[in-house]
């Protein structure tokens, strides 16, 4: 992957989330495809068109744990698992966001959220699996842009804590 910098950014690619992966010095490739309107499976859509297997594909969703915003990110083929989510950090109770006030919050549109970049930093967790790939993807902001990179850089510029959150 080559080290992005602000400006080096291509106009699809400046982004609040690569702006500040740029800022930060932190190596991403960001992925451009040509987004279906029609289409609301998000995170199959990239991976379809950008070749990737599922596994590897990121989707951030926000939720209410104990009436506070969260972001939990969990690969695209599987669910939040929002017990394990309220359990992470540590909450009782977790409940998907009204997709409105998701993106009020983040500054994103649904099926374009980016766990980077947000309005508004929420405390966030990142699904175990994504440290079993050397990268992975995540929506870099809109819709048909994906980000990729390492976890651990996912995680640092996040301040992500990593555990379980993810089921099928």
């Amino acid at each position: 992957m080559a080290r992005k910098k602000s400006g080096s950014h291509a106009g699809s690619a400046s982004t609040p989330a690569a702006l500040v992966l740029a800022r930060e010095g932190i190596e991403f490739t960001p992925h451009g495809y040509e987004h279906d309107p029609a289409v609301t499976d998000f995170g199959g859509e990239a991976a379809a068109k950008l070749g990737v297997d599922p596994a590897r594909i990121y989707k951030t969703l926000l939720a209410e744990v104990d009436g506070s915003l969260a972001v939990g990110i969990v690969p695209v083929g599987q669910r939040l698992d929002l017990k394990a989510l309220a359990a992470a950090l540590g909450g009782k109770k977790a409940l998907l966001a009204d997709p409105v006030l998701a993106e009020r919050r983040t500054g994103y549109i649904v099926g374009g959220i980016s766990p980077i970049g947000q309005k508004t930093a929420h405390p966030t967790v990142l699904d175990a699996s994504a440290e079993s790939h050397p990268t992975v993807f995540i929506s870099g902001g809109r819709r048909g842009l994906d980000i990729e990179l390492a976890p651990a850089d996912l995680r640092r510029v996040t301040r992500a804590i990593v555990a379980a959150i993810a089921r099928r």
